[in-house]
């Protein structure tokens, strides 16, 4: 016979962009974890004042991409003459790129090219065969790094708490607005009176650390806790 798929239509695509950008970005605008970049390395070549400045960066600028892009490595090559170095800076971070690389005429002789994170880590890394291997490197680096930074804020925001006047309290308190977790009873009519006065809702019961609420008390009711479940407002 015929299986049916298990079907959903809950806006995930969308919801899921709207929270990778309210979690990573900044006030210089997006950053973006490496897998989902469209770009994830942009080079952006310093020519130089002379002829052979500018023939010596190319050469090595072409060299890097072509080794980065063998590698699998997202690259793009900003060589625009019309704008000025700091406006491309300028207009990458605003994209998210997750890695800068500037090479220009001093770099080259020197052998090396300068490495800038769209989290403002900035390294020397030297130009040759390990290139790409150390720029994959950086970019695991950087999407690690962005992983904690979140998952730092979101423990930070989560607040731990067995009495619903507790939770009253702190949603008066604009610094203390976040996420509530809780052990509670599952009653609706119990929920709804919470929304009433509070407008937290339930937000999820999280997949892991359920086995927390076995022997506590509902924080609302005072009754025996069936789940750990986290409350917040919704905006």
């Amino acid at each position: 016979g015929i299986v049916c798929v298990w079907a959903t239509s809950w806006g995930v695509s969308t919801r899921l962009i709207g929270a990778m950008v309210m979690t990573h970005a900044d006030d210089a605008g997006l950053v973006l974890p490496p897998p989902i970049a469209p770009v994830q390395v942009v080079v952006i070549p310093i020519l130089g004042k002379t002829e052979e400045d500018e023939a010596q960066v190319r050469q090595a600028v072409g060299e890097a991409v072509d080794a980065m892009k063998a590698r699998g490595i997202r690259v793009s090559v900003d060589d625009r003459t019309n704008i000025r170095p700091g406006a491309k800076f300028f207009e990458w971070e605003r994209k998210g790129t997750p890695l800068r690389m500037e090479v220009g005429p001093r770099d080259v002789n020197n052998g090396v090219a300068v490495i800038k994170t769209r989290l403002g880590v900035k390294t020397t890394i030297q130009l040759g065969e390990d290139l790409a291997g150390v720029m994959s490197d950086q970019l695991e680096e950087f999407h690690q790094n962005l992983m904690s930074i979140a998952k730092a804020r979101l423990e930070e925001k989560t607040y731990r708490v067995d009495a619903y006047d507790a939770m009253k309290a702190a949603l008066l308190n604009a610094e203390s607005t976040g996420l509530f977790l809780v052990p509670w009873k599952a009653d609706d009519k119990n929920e709804a009176t919470i929304k009433e006065e509070t407008k937290a809702t339930i937000r999820c019961y999280p997949i892991s650390g359920q086995d927390e609420a076995e022997g506590k008390a509902c924080f609302y009711s005072g009754e025996p806790a069936t789940h750990m479940a986290i409350f917040a407002r919704a905006f």
